[in-house]
Formats: C-alpha cells, sequence, structure tokens
C-alpha cells in the first residue's frame, strides 16, 4: 500500500505516450502527508480482477458495514444509460455491480435496489450492459423506473434547478451507493459520479444541459451518495457518452472509491489528462462546499494487487 504519485500513476496503469498519445500530463496527485492515522479521503486500486478491486477499495474505505447496517434498503446506482456490451465501456462494469451488491448484502441490507434512466430503450440496456442478469444473481432487486414513482421535489440550496421530478425509492432509500463508470463526455468532457445522478431524475433531462455546470450541482446538493465507487475497469476515451468503437475503450483495471463525491470525481478526471479544477462543474460544487477539488490536500492510498 502506497501513496500515489503522477510517475507511479503513469507506470501501474499503463498510460503512456503511445498508449494515450494527449493524456500524460496528468497533475501532482498528492502533496505531504506524513499522518498515518489521519481517514483515508481515497482509495486507488488496480491490476486484478473486478470483484477483487472493489473488495479491496471498500475494505481501505473501512468495510461496507461503515456504509451498511443491517436492515437498511440501500441504492446501489450504475450507469445503464445505453445499449452497449461491457466491452464498450459505456456503461458500469456488470462485475463491479455484482460485487458491490454482494458486499452490501453481506453487511446485512435488507433490499439492495438497483435502477437508472437510461437514454437508449430501458430494456434492452438492462440486458446488454449486463447489468440486470449480474445484479440479480448477486442478490439485488433490479426495476425499471416508472413514471408514477417520480416525484416533484423541492431542491432547497439550488441556484437554478429549484425542483425537479426525482424517484421516489432514490429518495427514501436509507444509503445510496453511486457506481458510475468513467468516460468522455462530449458536454461536460467527462462523466463521473456527480452526472451519473441524473439518472435518478425524470422530465426533460436535456434542459439540463443548459447551464450545465450550475444545475448538475444543483441537483447534487439533495441527492447525496454515501460512497461513490469509480469504475475504471475500462475507460471510455473519446466519442462518449455512447461510444461503440473498441479503439475508442482503454483497458486500466482501477477502481477508485471514496466518501467526497467532488475528490472522486477530481481523481476520476485526471484519468483523462484533465486538470479538476479547470472543470466548470467541479469548480462549481467545490465552491459551494460539497467537497475537496485540490487533490494535494487528500490521504490517497493506492494499492497495486498486481504486486
Amino acid at each position: 500500500m502506497s501513496f500515489i504519485n503522477r510517475r507511479d500513476f503513469i507506470k501501474l496503469t499503463g498510460l503512456s505516450t503511445v498508449a494515450f498519445s494527449g493524456f500524460v500530463n496528468m497533475p501532482q496527485l498528492i502533496g505531504k502527508v506524513t499522518d498515518e492515522a489521519m481517514p483515508l479521503d481515497l482509495a486507488v486500486v488496480q491490476n486484478s480482477d473486478p470483484a477483487s478491486l472493489i473488495r479491496k477499495a471498500v475494505e481501505m474505505l473501512g468495510g461496507m458495514s461503515r456504509f451498511v447496517k443491517k436492515g437498511n434498503t440501500v441504492l446501489v446506482k450504475p450507469n445503464i444509460g445505453w445499449d452497449r456490451a461491457p466491452e464498450q465501456a459505456a456503461n458500469t462494469n456488470p462485475e463491479v455491480v455484482a460485487e458491490v451488491i454482494r458486499l452490501c448484502r453481506k453487511a446485512g441490507a435488507a433490499k439492495v435496489m438497483v435502477f437508472d434512466n437510461p437514454c437508449n430503450e430501458a430494456r434492452r440496456c438492462y440486458r446488454r450492459s449486463q447489468i440486470e442478469e449480474a445484479a440479480k444473481a448477486a442478490g439485488a432487486d433490479v426495476s425499471f423506473m416508472y413514471q408514477q414513482k417520480y416525484q416533484k421535489t423541492k431542491i432547497p440550496q439550488a441556484k437554478m434547478l429549484t425542483s425537479w421530478e426525482i424517484y421516489r425509492d432514490a429518495l427514501q432509500a436509507d444509503v445510496m451507493i453511486n457506481v458510475p463508470i468513467a468516460k468522455h463526455h462530449s458536454l461536460s468532457r467527462v462523466t463521473l459520479g456527480m452526472k451519473n445522478l441524473m439518472g435518478v431524475i425524470g422530465g426533460n433531462r436535456g434542459a439540463l444541459h443548459n447551464h450545465f455546470d450550475v444545475k448538475i450541482v444543483d441537483l447534487n446538493t439533495l441527492i447525496k451518495p454515501q460512497l461513490t465507487i469509480i469504475d475504471a475497469v475500462r475507460i471510455l476515451l473519446r466519442n462518449g457518452p455512447q461510444g461503440g468503437n473498441l479503439n475508442d475503450v482503454k483497458t486500466i483495471n482501477t477502481v477508485i472509491a471514496g466518501v467526497d463525491p467532488v475528490a472522486t470525481d477530481a481523481f476520476g478526471a485526471t484519468l483523462f489528462d484533465l486538470v479538476p479544477e479547470k472543470l466548470g462543474f467541479l469548480r462549481e460544487a467545490h465552491a459551494r462546499g460539497l467537497g475537496e477539488i485540490d487533490l494535494s490536500r487528500l490521504k490517497i492510498e493506492h494499492v497495486n494487487l498486481a504486486g
């Protein structure tokens, strides 16, 4: 176990000018950390199968029992937005989703829900992503989202998105675990955890694209996952969010987990050679006190399971 820096991260992920043309100028990720007793902000685990990555990352943060108590109803919220197969990296890896569910059940969750509001037809997305099958096998209640369950909800801390239709089951869950995939996005440049929460809302979601940076943060002032786990087993480098071309996909076998959704997204952005402070939605979220954007201020631990 070690604290990650730019050189080690590039070496361990296999990022290089050959593999990632234009994706190597990653900022320094960690500042001085001297107190081993400090709570861990981010766990970064690499180089194993998806289930092992998840188990180790959650263990590093204190175990799933830190987040899920006996009898809880838990929402595990993956990205199931597109009619794409896992190797195309448009949706969360089904093995990642399944292991999160298994850990929730082991921690004593009475019910684990999995759902999303896809951009493509829901049944095709659930099936082709392989998330429906994997989640059910792991013990989750997988459901489609129905119009009658959306409720107009006030967002008290919003600047612009003062109310919106939000799915009742998401609002009523005892625990939400956000499990996005890391991928390119044509509007926000990258889509990670904060944007993944658009999957629990209804209405005309395209309206959020106008003044996106403010509105997505508005939503995140109300919907606050207890844990964010970014799936970077495969990342979509270009032509997101839907992708489709395997040449746009890079396998880096990485999982990033943290309690702070802004910090988790900030680290995820560096996978795409993006400086967190230059992303509007992250600047806005940090300015409103939703989390830390400066990775040098965080305690980040890295584990390479390959040894």
